[in-house]
């Protein structure tokens, strides 16, 4: 665990770290280290390299290269059944850089729960959350079940969009404080809006509240369980870090976390195979792959979730549309603000590790030009008789 070297560095606010200094701002705030272990899983090349290929957008033929500097790609990682089929670095990043996914961090929570369950440190997700957070009793998060806090479906206030509730200037001031256990204290805090599962509300506070359950249930940090249920038998060739709400806090849960590309596209594999991993152990209940990648509710389903979005949701991941194609039947993606992804599609054997400095938190066009990239490399590689 680090503390901050330099406050003048750190954002006050680390979601609103800028692209250009973002690596720095999340590295110098207090986090634990997810430390590696074990024998590294090798990522081998593919007998089709995808260094050739292109895409239209808009009228226009990209390369590779184009999309990396248009979009600012900081690394692009492709898998076919774990084999490298491209991998490129730029704005100044390469293969040891730890760069910090945002809120893919949330799938990786997300995967954290499953293999609580797996173990037995969590007994079902239809148990109750305040059962392994008795703190949420007496608050609007009383009563909640770990799945519909997976779904996104607690009903509590809440909005990720600064404009759109006072509550993000609550957090902003929270983080701030640098006080351990500010961001629970916030959550409790919080009023009902809806019964929990009737409707789908994005909500990064809700992914915190399971990392500390997850915490709690398996009686160590997040990062340490981490470490013992993903990072080492799936891998991983580096140790990665999660930044912390303050030092001797708990980690974000919903963003914060810091990888090597590769990793990223282990931990991809790691969910693709459903959670058999390189080490030989599971690590996942059986099925856990396609309960959490798809949607499983009437308010998380397909074109249910906002007016205008034709994504599902499962737990904790976007579940993609199949469109006109059906290259992305079965497909689902961990996205962060900037432009990270980690997308996983099982039928086609893909994994796709994407690490962007966008200027802006979303942007809808680099979006539909990043996912049609996707699309063509995961149809280029289908087409391939040797894939």
């Amino acid at each position: 665990m680090s503390r901050v070297a330099d406050p003048e560095r750190a954002a006050p606010d680390i979601r609103d770290a800028t692209p250009e200094g973002q690596e720095t701002a999340f590295r110098d705030w207090p986090h634990r280290v997810v430390r590696r272990a074990g024998a590294v899983r090798p990522l081998p090349p593919h007998a089709r390299s995808l260094s050739d290929l292109t895409f239209e957008v808009g009228g226009a033929r990209l390369g590779l290269g184009d999309y990396m500097a248009r979009r600012r790609t900081a690394g692009l990682l492709i898998l076919k059944r774990g084999e490298v089929a491209a991998e490129r670095y730029g704005v100044g990043g390469g293969p040891e850089s730890l760069w910090t996914g945002y809120s893919t961090a949330k799938s990786i929570t997300s995967t954290l729960v499953g293999a609580a369950l797996h173990d037995g440190s969590i007994g079902s997700l239809d148990e109750r959350c305040d059962r392994y957070l008795p703190r949420l009793r007496g608050s609007a998060y009383e009563g909640l079940t770990i799945r519909n806090a997976l779904r996104m479906c607690s009903g509590v206030v809440w909005s990720d969009v600064e404009d759109e509730h006072p509550e993000h200037g609550r957090l902003q001031r929270a983080l701030v404080s640098r006080r351990p256990g500010s961001l629970m204290d916030l959550l409790c805090t919080l009023p009902r809006a809806r019964p929990q599962g009737a409707a789908f509300n994005y909500s990064t506070v809700d992914t915190y509240m399971l990392g500390a359950l997850v915490a709690a249930a398996t009686g160590r940090p997040l990062a340490e369980y981490c470490a013992e249920a993903i990072w080492g038998p799936a891998g991983m060739e580096a140790d990665a870090y999660w930044a912390l709400e303050a030092e001797g806090g708990r980690e974000l849960g919903g963003a914060g976390l810091g990888a090597r590309l590769r990793d990223l596209g282990r931990f991809g594999l790691l969910v693709l195979e459903d959670g058999e991993a390189f080490s030989g152990r599971r690590v996942l209940p059986p099925g856990w792959r396609d309960l959490a990648g798809q949607p499983d509710s009437a308010p998380t389903g397909f074109g249910r979730l906002k007016p205008g979005i034709p994504a599902g949701y499962g737990y904790q991941w976007w579940a993609l549309p199949h469109g006109p194609t059906g290259v992305h039947a079965g497909a689902f993606v961990a996205i962060g603000a900037f432009g990270q992804h980690i997308y996983i599609n099982p039928a086609e054997h893909v994994v796709i590790a994407i690490q962007s400095a966008w200027p802006q938190h979303q942007d809808s066009d680099a979006e539909t030009e990043t996912f049609t990239l996707i699309g063509t490399a995961v149809h280029a590689l289908r087409s391939d008789p040797a894939s």
